[in-house]
């Protein structure tokens, strides 16, 4: 089904990639310059919290009175959410350094589930890792004491996370694969990994579990059939493809899409289309009946009622 009615509302930065609401109804987001920035519910006033000094992109609220950030150049981070100092959680885990820190969740004991999209490519070159297909995405796991452990590996580009109301298992998107991962965590499957939603029709990226405790899934753009002939070719081309402006590259398309996800898998709801004034959707959070969403490349998110 097609998106109703979308208000756009502008905010003073380019790319506010992700969204969060916090119980106030107030919406957080990080722009591409590092700016964390605070959104009434109504839109009409944008208050600045502070600079990441990188490029802010998935946003969870932590704690009673924090925000967590996973920072594509900074790494995972927190912040008071009235403003303030960046506290750095970690730049390496699992023996690696943090290549592209992108999108997390946070469980019920503060343990931390965030993806690292990929070892070689890091986010200036973002569309280099969807044409090599390189299998370098990680989901990592941080406990409360600090302590960072692997727990899935050989990912296509991981990307959004998300955790079902009872912490069953946890979710990630790939967005080079065009699914969503489950890595169960509790029970007789603990450790398995199944699909919770495979062969998407678009490029997932970032995932949340609403207020409806259904997963929303992003679709950034349908697939792009030119990205499928690059995958194919010998390594030289691929790497000429990749040398390419990017105006020249396979590209995203204006069409975008949301999937909302029951736990065992049921599609609830599904929005395709074009949203005027507003393209590559790639953040998502429901709170009561209201979707929000980010942009990768507008100067503005945005909300729809369902």
């Amino acid at each position: 089904m097609r998106f109703g009615e979308v208000t756009v509302v502008p905010v003073n930065g380019h790319g506010p990639e992700d969204v969060v609401v916090d119980s106030e109804g107030r919406v957080y987001t990080g722009v591409d310059d590092g700016r964390i920035l605070r959104v009434s519910p109504d839109g009409r006033r944008i208050d600045l919290l502070g600079d990441t000094g990188g490029r802010p992109l998935g946003l969870e609220l932590y704690g009673d009175d924090e925000l967590l950030i996973c920072d594509a150049r900074a790494g995972l981070l927190t912040m008071p959410r009235s403003g303030g100092e960046v506290t750095t959680l970690a730049t390496s885990g699992a023996g690696l350094d943090f290549v592209f820190c992108n999108n997390a969740a946070v469980a019920a004991d503060g343990t931390i589930y965030f993806t690292d999209s990929s070892r070689r490519f890091g986010i200036d070159n973002w569309r280099d890792d969807l044409i090599e297909q390189t299998g370098g995405g990680r989901l990592l796991r941080r406990t409360p004491d600090g302590q960072i452990d692997l727990l899935a590996d050989g990912l296509q580009f991981a990307n959004g996370v998300a955790l079902p109301p009872d912490e069953s298992f946890v979710a990630v998107a790939e967005t080079g694969a065009c699914q969503v991962q489950r890595i169960w965590l509790t029970g007789a499957r603990a450790g398995e990994r199944d699909l919770l939603i495979g062969d998407l029709p678009g490029f997932p990226d970032n995932i949340a579990t609403g207020s409806d405790g259904l997963i929303w899934v992003t679709e950034a753009s349908p697939r792009v059939p030119a990205l499928d002939v690059a995958r194919r070719l010998p390594a030289p081309l691929r790497a000429a493809i990749r040398a390419l402006p990017a105006s020249m590259q396979p590209a995203p398309k204006r069409q975008v899409g949301a999937v909302a996800v029951a736990p065992d898998g049921t599609v609830v709801h599904e929005f395709r289309g074009e949203i005027p004034g507003f393209h590559l959707l790639v953040g998502i959070r429901e709170y009561h009946g209201r979707l929000w969403f980010g942009s990768l490349e507008e100067n503005a998110i945005a909300y729809t009622d369902l």
